[in-house]
C-alpha cells in the first residue's frame, strides 16, 4: 500500500447510453436503453433515467421494455464507443505511461509513476482536471476515484457516480469499508455472496471481524486469504500497462431458434468474417479456431481446430469454423452461435495454407453459379428476391435502431426504427436542437447508412494538458462540480 492516493480510476457514466443522448438531442434527459432489441436481447447500458425504472445491465431486453415501454431501444454503435474511448485513453494517457485499460470506458492510471502526484491535493487537483477535460473533449462525464490502491480506487469511483470525484485518504480504509456490502469486493459474486451471508456475514467488517483462518474455511485457501486482505484494505496489484488479450471473439443470439443447417452455416461463416475484421483491427494474427454453439436446450458446446501457424485470413478461419460445425448435432435448433481465434501473434503465416486460395475459388464459382439474373437478362450481382420475412430481417440490419443515416435532401440522421418496408428517421446533429421525424421507404435510393459525426464540433484544444490545465486549490471538495458519497 502507497501512502498517497495516487491511483486513479476512471470510469466513463453510463457510457454506451450516454454517448447516444449526447449524438441526438431529442433523447437528452430521457431514458435511453442500449442492448440487443431481439426477443432474446440483453442490455448492454441504460441511461439514468432508465435506471431509475429499474433498467439495468445484463437484464432481458424484453423485461426493460415492461420496466419502461416510452424509453429509446437502441443497437449498440460501437465504432462511435470505440472513437470515444481513443480519445479518453489518450488523455489518460498524459498523465502517466502506466494506464491499465479495462474496457472501453474504464481504466486505472498510477499518477505516481506520470510524476502528476505525489499527496491528496495534487491527486485531487489532477483528478477534477481530468474530468474537464473529458467533458471539453467528448462532451460527456466520468467519475474518478482515487486511493492508494486498485481496489480502493475503483470503489470509490462507484461511490461517486454520477458525475463525481471520491478520494480516500490513506489510513481511512478500513472505517470506510466496513458497513459496505460483502459485493463490494472483487470477486464477490452472488454466489459466494450468498455463501458468506449464511455463515453470517453480510458486510466487509463481519469478514474482517470472522478472521483469515475461518474465511479459509468457507472459500478456499487461495481465496479466502485474499478475501481477508481486502476486507482489511490491503491490495498491493501495480497499475499494468500492457494487457494482452488472449482471444478475439464475436456470438450472436438469435431471437428465433435456427433449425436450417444452411442458414447455421452462413452464420457461422458471417460471424468468422467478423471476428477476423476485430483480429485484424488489433493488428494480430491467431492460431486457434474456437466454435460455441448453444442449443436449443441452452446446452453450449466448443469446438476448437489449431492450424499450422497464425493468420488473419477470413477464409482461413471460415473454413475451419465450417469444419468445427460438422462436428455438432444442431438438430433440435441453435440458439446462440459464436466464432473466436486464441493463441494471438502479431505475425501471420498465410503460406502455410495453401487452402486458402482453393477455398477463395470454390466460393467465387459457388457466388457465381447461385446469381440472380440481372433486370437487363444477364448475369449480374443481384441478390435474388428475398421472402417477406427475410426482407424485414435484411432491413433490420441495414437500419439497426439508432444509427447513422445520410439522405441526400435532408442530410444526417438516425434509426428511430423499422418494418413493414419503411423506416423511420429523426434528421438531427449532436449539435442541433430536436430534429424532425420523416418517414421513407427501406430501399429509397437517396437514403444510406451513414458513420457516426463527432459528439463535440468545436471541442476545446487540450494538446498542451495537463501541464496547462489550472490546477484545483487544495481543500476544494471532493467532486470538483458534482457531488461525492462517502
Amino acid at each position: 500500500m502507497r501512502p498517497a492516493p495516487t491511483i486513479l480510476h476512471l470510469d466513463m457514466d453510463a457510457f454506451y447510453a450516454s454517448a447516444e443522448q449526447a449524438a441526438k438531442p431529442s433523447l437528452r434527459g430521457k431514458a435511453v436503453v442500449v442492448g440487443g432489441l431481439g426477443p432474446r436481447g440483453v442490455v448492454a447500458t441504460a441511461s439514468y433515467e432508465a435506471r431509475r425504472l429499474g433498467v439495468h445491465s445484463a437484464m432481458p431486453t424484453a423485461q426493460a421494455r415492461r420496466l419502461a415501454p416510452n424509453a429509446a431501444y437502441l443497437v449498440p454503435r460501437f465504432s462511435l464507443y470505440r472513437t470515444v474511448s481513443d480519445q479518453v485513453m489518450e488523455l489518460l494517457g498524459r498523465l502517466s505511461p502506466l494506464v491499465e485499460p479495462l474496457s472501453l470506458d474504464e481504466a486505472f492510471v498510477d499518477l505516481e509513476a506520470g510524476g502528476t502526484a505525489d499527496d491528496p491535493a495534487s491527486a485531487r487537483a489532477t483528478g477534477e482536471g481530468l474530468r474537464t477535460a473529458i467533458r471539453a473533449v467528448t462532451g460527456l462525464s466520468g467519475s474518478v476515484g482515487l486511493a492508494a490502491s486498485k481496489m480502493l480506487a475503483k470503489i470509490a469511483s462507484e461511490q461517486a457516480k454520477p458525475d463525481g470525484l471520491l478520494l480516500i485518504e490513506p489510513g481511512t480504509e478500513r472505517e470506510l469499508l466496513a458497513p459496505m456490502s460483502v459485493r463490494i469486493l472483487p470477486g464477490v459474486g452472488p454466489a459466494t455472496g450468498d455463501h458468506l451471508r449464511r455463515a453470517g456475514m453480510t458486510t466487509v467488517h463481519d469478514l474482517a471481524e470472522a478472521g483469515e483462518a475461518e474465511l479459509v474455511r468457507l472459500v478456499g485457501k487461495a481465496h479466502g486469504h485474499g478475501l481477508y486482505r481486502m476486507a482489511l484494505g490491503l491490495d498491493d496489484r501495480p497499475v499494468v500497462a500492457e494487457r494482452d488479450a488472449k482471444s478475439v471473439s464475436v456470438e450472436d443470439t438469435f431471437d428465433v431458434d435456427l433449425h436450417d443447417r444452411v442458414r447455421v452455416r452462413a452464420e457461422v461463416e458471417r460471424l468468422a468474417v467478423r471476428c477476423v475484421e476485430r483480429l485484424r483491427a488489433a493488428d494480430r494474427s491467431g492460431r486457434t479456431v474456437v466454435l460455441k454453439v448453444r442449443r436449443y436446450d441452452f446446452s453450449t458446446l466448443t469446438r476448437s481446430e489449431t492450424l499450422r501457424g497464425p493468420t488473419d485470413d477470413p477464409t482461413v478461419v471460415r473454413e475451419a469454423a465450417g469444419r468445427l460445425l460438422e462436428s455438432v448435432d444442431t438438430t433440435g435448433g441453435v440458439r446462440l452461435l459464436g466464432v473466436g481465434v486464441t493463441g494471438l501473434a502479431d505475425y501471420t503465416q498465410e503460406d502455410l495454407f495453401a487452402q486458402a486460395a482453393d477455398a477463395r475459388e470454390l466460393a467465387q464459382r459457388d457466388q457465381e453459379e447461385h446469381r440472380a439474373p440481372s433486370p437487363e437478362g444477364g448475369e449480374g450481382n443481384v441478390p435474388a428476391e428475398p421472402e417477406p420475412d427475410g426482407a424485414e430481417l435484411l432491413a433490420a440490419r441495414r437500419w439497426p435502431a439508432g444509427h447513422d443515416v445520410h439522405h441526400e435532401e435532408h442530410g444526417h440522421g438516425w434509426v428511430q426504427g423499422s418494418g413493414v418496408g419503411r423506416v423511420t428517421v429523426r434528421f438531427e446533429e449532436p449539435w442541433s436542437a430536436p430534429g424532425r421525424v420523416l418517414t421513407f421507404r427501406v430501399d429509397d435510393p437517396l437514403l444510406r447508412p451513414a458513420d457516426p459525426l463527432p459528439l463535440v464540433r468545436d471541442a476545446a484544444d487540450y494538446s498542451s494538458w495537463p501541464a496547462s490545465l489550472p490546477k484545483s486549490r487544495s481543500g476544494a471538495g471532493p467532486s470538483g462540480g458534482g457531488e461525492s458519497r462517502p
